[in-house]
């Protein structure tokens, strides 16, 4: 009987979801992710899609993942390898079993492992166990047939019937982790709200995998149970970073007293934020998805000029599209939240893989002199925390800022403790005041931020025209004059460094570190880990992680140089580190780079930096 099986409690689990694109792995993986965290588990995740749009069934290009990743502490990635591998076809078996560790527990569906279906994915005999020779427990079970048993009785098609294999997926996991069902059935009736039937069906479903782990053990000596042990008390949900910079760029308007406008075009992986913003008209957030990536920036500049918080949001193939609009929000000085959720390139590349490719590109890559704030966020719960701070900057500033993320982190999702809009500091943009009325010009400006004044059109008395050619700093007269030119660059480039940003933190061994491990944006979870498992081993290691690249932290160049050793870590080429080279003089750091479209796998930082530590 179940209840004589032993439970074994651990700290921490991995659990990665796969199959064909169209066997919801993401929503599996998302419901048991929701589970978790709903009961004080720290949980990260990673959805990882294929490229193709629909691959043909069963193909290999065609295997979709989502691994997540559970701890009774605090857990900062995903996890390199999973302790229990999903595989719902013979292709994803094939594919991700390289992510399985040497002690995980294996659950497959015989009945996609038909001799179709093995030469779909390159087996050349008819046991792909023994041919890849796979020591693991394997918990092998005809999941279809029984799910069409299961549903046998509802009168819903084969084809209807076969969509649910993946709850079947979902019960069996939280059986195998002692997972209550309730909240999962929560999950499914709140997803399926407007078809109950479908709903139903679903849960039906689930509580056949859940019974079938329990009744017959499914080949597992034991089950688990992972206890949350820090968790503050709150309101808890488990959220993407995608949505949690959609609530962020909410919570800013909120708390500025402005209406949200999104200007957008559709582009992966961005879309989300579009889509989330869009169910919130009773906020009173408007969205537009306009005809072309310029369109939607343009769009968003007039929004601003209105008197709205604006906001644009796109990959970094539309950052290019973008920029001739991002650039007349910088010479027109106007308050502009430029989102850029980052993706494998150049070109279309990988629009569904993560990487920090595009840095340099939204710090340099506008024609002329047109300096924007860069913030980036480390995490997914972060991105609300980020999406806020930059709405605030753009605002108290009069410019157009950039919030990078990255694929990884807005579609990954973490337990995000739900916050107070009180907690968060006021947002105080510099509108003109009635005493200005007769005297004020448009490129007037607040002589501590080096600001100008906004006056949005319809204030009496304040009657402007802005553009794109340059103005005179007094007048805002059209001006072609040489001094004048030379000084509005200059002064758009002072206010931009006068931004006050907090001084980046140095975690670890901060006094005395062996080696100081330097990164930016969504890579913060991997080499915080890293930097852990070399302290665990004996080294002296230290990270510091940035969250803001311009205007960067005024202790940057003290942080550089007071370190031996410093190694620069990023998912491009080298562009962070080009950057702290060009800001801190004499900074030579060592550099760890990879361009592979996947998020840090842990062991091999901790390898690289333990390298060296010891040369």
């Amino acid at each position: 009987m179940a209840n004589d099986m032993m439970v074994k409690e651990l700290e921490q689990v991995v659990v990665r979801f796969s199959g064909d694109s169209g066997d919801g792995m993401q929503l599996a993986g998302n419901i048991f992710s929701t589970v978790s965290a709903t009961v004080g588990n720290d949980i990260s995740t990673f959805p990882d899609y294929p490229a193709d749009i629909r691959a043909p069934q069963g193909s290999l290009t065609g295997v979709s993942g989502f691994q997540v990743h559970i701890g009774a502490n605090k857990v900062y990635t995903p996890g390199d390898k999973c302790d229990v591998l999903v595989a719902m076809n013979a292709a994803a078996l094939k594919t991700q079993y390289k992510f399985a560790k040497s002690t995980a527990c294996i659950i497959i569906d015989t009945d996609a492992f038909q001799k179709s279906d093995l030469e779909k994915a390159a087996f050349k005999t008819d046991n792909p166990i023994e041919e890849m020779g796979i020591k693991q427990d394997v918990i092998a079970a005809p999941i279809s047939q029984m799910v069409k048993d299961c549903l046998a009785d509802t009168g819903m098609d084969n084809k209807s019937m076969l969509k649910c294999r993946n709850m079947f997926a979902v019960g069996l996991v939280c059986w195998l982790f002692s997972r209550d069902l309730t909240i999962a059935e929560e999950f499914i009736r709140e997803k399926f709200a407007k078809k109950p039937e479908v709903a139903e069906a679903n849960i039906k479903v689930i509580r056949a995998g859940y019974d079938y782990g329990h009744n017959t053990h499914a080949s597992a000596s034991h089950t688990y149970k992972i206890e949350s042990k820090v968790k503050t008390p709150g309101r808890y949900m488990d959220i993407t970073g995608n949505k949690a910079t959609a609530y962020g760029f909410i919570a800013a308007a909120e708390k500025a007293g402005l209406k949200l406008y999104l200007g957008s075009y559709p582009i992966t992986p961005a879309t989300d934020v579009l889509h989330e913003l869009s169910k919130h008209k009773s906020l009173g957030v408007m969205t537009v998805q306009c005809e072309d990536e310029i369109s939607g920036c343009a769009s968003a500049v007039g929004a601003s000029f209105a008197g709205a918080l604006a906001v644009t949001s796109t990959s970094g193939p539309g950052i290019c599209l973008k920029s001739e609009a991002m650039n007349l929000a910088v010479i027109m000085e106007l308050p502009l939240v430029v989102l850029d959720v980052q993706r494998g390139g150049p070109a279309t590349g990988l629009p569904t893989k993560s990487e920090q490719t595009d840095l340099l590109q939204v710090l340099f890559g506008r024609n002329g002199e047109s300096p924007m704030p860069v913030l980036a966020a480390t995490s997914p719960t972060d991105c609300f925390e980020c999406a806020y701070i930059a709405s605030k900057i753009a605002l108290e500033h009069m410019t157009p800022v950039v919030l990078l993320t990255d694929a990884f982190v807005a579609n990954g999702s973490a337990a995000w403790k739900l916050p107070k809009l009180a907690d968060y500091p006021a947002i105080v943009p510099p509108y003109v005041r009635p005493e200005m009325q007769g005297s004020w010009t448009p490129y007037q400006r607040d002589e501590k931020t080096g600001s100008r004044y906004w006056a949005i059109p319809g204030t009496e008395g304040f009657t402007h025209i802005l553009g794109g050619l340059e103005k005179d700093n007094k007048t805002g007269a059209i001006s072609t004059d040489p001094e004048n030119h030379d000084l509005m660059t200059r002064l758009r480039a002072e206010k931009i460094a006068k931004i006050e940003v907090p001084d980046v933190e140095v975690e670890g061994d901060k006094d005395d570190a062996e080696l100081l491990i330097v990164g930016f944006g969504g890579t913060y979870g991997h080499l915080h880990a890293a930097m852990d498992e070399l302290r665990a081993t004996g080294k002296k290691a230290a990270l510091a992680h940035f969250k803001f690249i311009n205007p960067l932290p005024k202790n940057t160049a003290e942080v550089m140089k007071r370190y031996k050793k410093v190694v620069v870590a990023e998912q491009n080429m080298g562009q962070f580190a080009g950057y702290l080279r060009m800001k801190v003089d004499g900074f030579v750091p060592y550099q760890f780079n990879q361009v592979k479209g996947q998020p840090f796998l842990v062991n091999e930082l901790v390898q690289a930096f333990e390298e060296i530590i010891k040369n």
